[in-house]
């Protein structure tokens, strides 16, 4: 059973992606005090929080203290880059009282990854898990970390491939064979 988390208030959050262009591993990560965790991320649930959290923060009322928003190198990843588990579903949720935003991510229960499947796509001796055994975290931020995590992570993701201009879909440095072209042609564009 993975360990759940509690940092209320956090220190600093983040998110970033190790690796090259079309082969990274996104991570979100917190610290309170001397805890530092890391999650591990896909990128497009990274692409979902920056987009989430963006248009909550356009729609919240002003506070009196939205909070010191995070120096530039505050918001890179810290090492060591040891994952406690990977990240299934996510909320924000807004304190009433306090005006802080909370980040809450759950477990990906065993055997929902990818990795645990065979060729066939049928998972290989799953345990059965309740929802009570999945771990979570609980990451309260004050508004200027938040938008600071949203900027972040935005830059974060559009750091990855180029997309082609006729098919939208990422490529590689050869390029790629488009489906818009029907494969004839390279878009070279």
């Amino acid at each position: 059973m993975s360990t759940s988390f509690e940092l209320d208030p956090v220190s600093r959050i983040t998110a970033g992606a190790v690796g090259e262009p079309g082969n990274r591993t996104f991570y979100i990560q917190a610290r309170k005090d001397e805890l530092l965790v890391t999650l591990l991320a896909e990128k497009q649930q990274v692409q979902v929080l920056a987009t989430t959290l963006a248009q909550l923060l356009e729609t919240l009322d002003p506070i009196d203290d939205e909070g010191v928003p995070p120096a530039s190198d505050d918001l890179e990843l810290e090492d060591p880059l040891l994952p406690e588990w990977r990240i299934g579903p996510m909320a924000i949720e807004v304190e009433e009282d306090t005006g802080m935003m909370v980040f809450v991510a759950e477990e990906v229960p065993a055997g929902d990854d990818a990795d645990d499947e065979d060729e066939a796509g049928i998972a290989a001796s799953i345990e059965e898990e309740t929802v009570a055994d999945l771990a979570h975290a609980r990451f309260v931020a004050t508004r200027a970390q938040m938008k600071a995590l949203a900027e972040h992570a935005e830059i974060v993701c559009s750091a990855g491939r180029p997309r082609c201009q006729l098919c939208g879909f990422p490529m590689d440095p050869d390029g790629h064979v488009c489906p818009a072209t029907n494969g004839h042609r390279s878009p070279e564009l």
